[in-house]
């Protein structure tokens, strides 16, 4: 059953049309469960423009449990590989998605709507867990334990814990899908990848290059469904007794949803759910390096991200100008569809999330604060597009402090004290992500330990990198991706003890 491509896509034509279905929009080789037994269809639609650019099957709860079923079956022949063996069909993967990256780029643009350059980037950042993992692999190391007699020996060895099973979020469609992917299988994991409706694509064109780099078809399994088939299918994973391992990128909603459904089969679980990033300005900051990462960290995929900054505290004594700087630089950002030559922020991934923006833009304005740039809508453009915004006069009773956005909306709010704006970054049921601004050394050791959060970047507006480890406390989740830690997540530590020397 071969992918259908309907003739709106015109606009790509000779262009994107040519270059994605050689990857994605063919039927992939051995996938026995995503394009089979499933004539029903649903449409994937360009947010950039609203139009249907592909079809791909609705699965439901019996084709997740085949997919499970077959990736059971893949698994000793997959886990008896050596580390060396499996990196190297890793490395081939890695090797391939730089190959496609263009491809690859043009589909995440197409199917969640970010521009081509930060696309481009995620390929990138995507490709990285693959080599990253491929070596991770071979350093699972066990203990020897020193005997408490000396008739025995002891010792710990690493094994992988079995089917894995990953879910994964529409706003960056390759990456966390590669981030979970790689090391479950560098482990010796099989898994079953569940991509968003919104943006199925991209796991399917991962799985032809993973066939292609020589994994077995049973060592990874995709299912795609609309909102409706995707509950059947995360409860179906949930309650399996042979998923041993589930992994989720997502709200935190539905995060807590996944781990009362798993507790009755005891599964390990990593979640990385929900953020309300704070980024702090002090007032010794460097404010151009300040408003620079603000601009990275705010309105990346026009602020769709887990850690983007959702709410600014800046010092009264800095204030004026780094508004200034800021605004500076929000306005020569360029709004459109994300092919298109020069854009910087693309659309808002569909019509909920366009709402929520907007009534928080309102909710603030209500409440008195100030709307210095941006924040209309801009339908004109033919999908969610909203100007990106910055508003001034905060307060924390305003939505863009307590809940969050996911969307281009600076909020600011003005703070006098360290002591003061630590409890209000820290007054949140969330810690994912934070930022903070200072030249300060003393600050900065005394304000990133004090930071609810998993992670805390000083004055830098990026911190995700495949070496280091990623993951929130609170309700922002459980469990570590990337860096050493991200392997552990995916292997079962056994102690064995030797009598009789």
């Amino acid at each position: 059953m071969a992918f259908r491509i309907p003739m709106a896509t015109k606009r790509y034509a000779g262009g994107i049309r040519r270059k994605i279905s050689s990857i994605a929009y063919r039927a992939p080789r051995g996938l026995e469960v995503t394009l089979s037994l499933r004539d029903e269809q649903m449409p994937v639609i360009d947010p950039g423009n609203l139009k249907q650019i592909a079809s791909v099957p609705v699965h439901n709860r019996e084709d997740a449990h085949k997919a499970v079923q077959t990736c059971e079956r893949g698994l000793e022949e997959w886990s008896l590989k050596t580390a060396k063996e499996r990196g190297e069909v890793l490395e081939r993967i890695y090797e391939l998605m730089l190959f496609h990256k263009e491809d690859l780029a043009h589909l995440i643009t197409v199917e969640c709507g970010k521009p081509l350059s930060e696309a481009l980037g995620e390929v990138d950042y995507a490709a990285s867990f693959f080599k990253w993992f491929a070596a991770e692999g071979r350093r699972t190391y066990g203990n020897t334990i020193p005997s408490n007699h000396p008739s025995k020996r002891l010792m710990t060895i690493k094994q992988p814990v079995g089917v894995c099973a990953a879910i994964t979020p529409w706003n960056f469609p390759s990456a966390m899908i590669t981030r979970k992917l790689a090391p479950a299988l560098a482990a010796g994991c099989t898994m079953v990848v569940k991509p968003a409706e919104d943006t199925p694509l991209s796991a399917i064109a991962i799985y032809n290059l993973a066939l292609e780099a020589g994994l077995p078809s049973n060592a990874m399994q995709v299912v795609t469904s609309d909102r409706k088939g995707s509950i059947q299918i995360g409860e179906a994973l949930c309650e399996s007794q042979v998923v041993r391992k589930l992994s989720f990128t997502g709200s935190t909603a539905v995060g807590k949803i996944l781990a009362k459904q798993s507790a009755s089969t005891v599964k390990r679980l990593s979640l990385e759910l929900g953020g309300n990033a704070p980024l702090i300005v002090f007032p010794d900051a460097d404010i151009n390096a300040a408003a620079d990462g603000a601009l990275a960290s705010k309105f990346r995929n026009s602020g769709q991200t887990c850690v983007c900054t959702n709410r600014m505290y800046v010092h009264e004594k800095v204030h004026d100008a780094f508004v200034e700087a800021l605004a500076k630089r929000v306005n020569k950002l360029v709004v459109g569809h994300g092919l298109d030559a020069g854009v910087t922020q693309g659309p808002l991934i569909n019509e909920a999330g366009f709402n929520k923006t907007l009534r928080h833009i309102k909710n603030a304005q209500k409440h008195g604060a100030t709307l210095i740039t941006g924040g209309k809508p801009m339908k004109e453009l033919g999908g969610y597009f909203i100007e990106p915004a910055i508003i001034t006069n905060g307060t924390q009773d305003m939505e863009f402090n307590y809940e969050e956005t996911f969307g281009p909306i600076a909020g600011i709010t003005t703070f006098q004290y360290e002591d003061e704006v630590i409890t209000w970054s820290n007054d949140t049921s969330a810690g994912l992500a934070a930022y903070i601004f200072t030249r300060d050394i003393h600050r900065t050791f005394r304000v990133t330990e004090k930071l609810q959060y998993g992670m805390v970047a000083v004055n830098d507006g990026i911190l995700s990198v495949e070496s280091a480890p990623f993951g929130g406390i609170k309700e922002s989740g459980i469990g570590r991706e990337g860096g050493s830690e991200g392997i552990d997540e995916y292997l079962n530590t056994k102690y064995i003890c030797l009598g009789g020397y």
